[in-house]
């Protein structure tokens, strides 16, 4: 099912094989005439008009990110760029990435430039736009935002998945399962959805986790922005890391890494500095999940071992390293 928008009412529409899914033929609205073409600039400082270039006759994914948030704005981000990532070629030919600024007035294209690069995100693929702030208000308010004051502790944390050509939108969210919003995306294009089994394949997609607590918690929470032994992503490696930090540092800075900056602990601070354009946010964990997320770590690192002892260049000499800000440096990727 996907969902069509109107000032933030969602209208639901079954999807069913058409011989013709142009979205002149369905009597599509949500298109020309609805979204403002107003100019916007990128991360790349080009002056682009927001309808023609960035939505018109595309699949896109629309985020609404400001640079300065600390908390869910890197998450989903980072969450977006996994999503990326596992669409591989069709981003930039069949899908396109757009991240609005809801704080015009701060977000200049060099801070969503140095944004965009902490997540490996590059034009013409991926697009960070800023703009007047009464146009990025006219845009927003399209997109269902109509509200008065603008809080942006308070902003949407929503993604919007459209298909320009078809008229189809649906809302959604990256913080559930990163493989039903891959597959959501797909699903936009006719052909896939059209074509045999795509409707069971949309179904399923759910991966079976083991019974280590923290091995989920990993994968929904930290997996978008570390690998363990795969190198750097947003943030460090995480191999070896249970080795190279005692067990209440670890909690500490698992449930309230700001706090940890607040005191000035000097690795911390070495982190802060050596990623500067995210740093982790309060995700809501207790002790007891940080601690399921300590022995996930230390178990995972010790399955590394053997790939570590043959010196086969795939993950990092955990012995050798500190948490910091080389944390990652000298690590050959198995993913690029």
């Amino acid at each position: 099912m996907l969902c069509r928008f109107l000032g933030g009412a969602l209208a639901c529409l079954t999807l069913v094989a058409s011989t013709d899914n142009t979205a002149a033929a369905r009597g599509n609205r949500w298109g020309a005439g609805y979204f403002p073409d107003a100019l916007v600039t990128t991360q790349d400082g080009k002056t682009l008009h927001f309808y023609d270039d960035l939505i018109k006759g595309r699949t896109v994914v629309i985020s609404f990110i400001y640079t300065s948030c600390t908390e869910l704005c890197p998450i989903e981000t980072a969450r977006l760029a996994e999503v990326k990532e596992r669409l591989g070629d069709a981003v930039g030919r069949d899908v396109f990435f757009v991240s609005l600024t809801v704080d015009p007035e701060h977000d200049t294209p060099a801070m969503l430039k140095a944004f965009a690069e902490a997540f490996d995100a590059r034009a013409p693929a991926w697009q960070f736009v800023t703009g007047q702030p009464d146009d990025i208000k006219a845009i927003n308010a399209k997109f269902g935002d109509r509200s008065a004051e603008r809080d942006l502790s308070s902003h949407r944390n929503e993604v919007l998945i459209g298909n320009d050509s078809t008229g189809d939108w649906q809302r959604d969210s990256t913080f559930d399962d990163v493989d039903q919003l891959v597959m959501t995306i797909r699903l936009m294009d006719p052909k896939f959805r059209n074509a045999p089994g795509a409707a069971s394949a949309a179904a399923g997609g759910y991966l079976p986790l083991s019974n280590e607590p923290g091995q989920a918690l990993f994968q929904k929470m930290c997996a978008p922005c570390h690998t363990i032994g795969g190198g750097r992503r947003v943030g460090p490696d995480l191999a070896g890391v249970t080795d190279r930090r005692d067990h209440g540092w670890l909690i500490d800075f698992i449930t309230n890494p700001p706090q940890m900056l607040a005191r000035k602990d000097p690795a911390a601070l070495a982190l802060a500095t050596g990623y500067p354009g995210v740093r982790m946010p309060v995700m809501g964990l207790g002790a007891s999940d940080a601690a399921d997320l300590i022995s996930y770590l230390h178990d995972q690192t010790a399955r590394l071992a053997p790939a570590v002892e043959k010196g086969d260049g795939t993950v990092p000499t955990i012995a050798s390293k500190e948490m910091g800000a080389s944390e990652g440096s000298n690590v050959k990727k198995s993913n690029p």
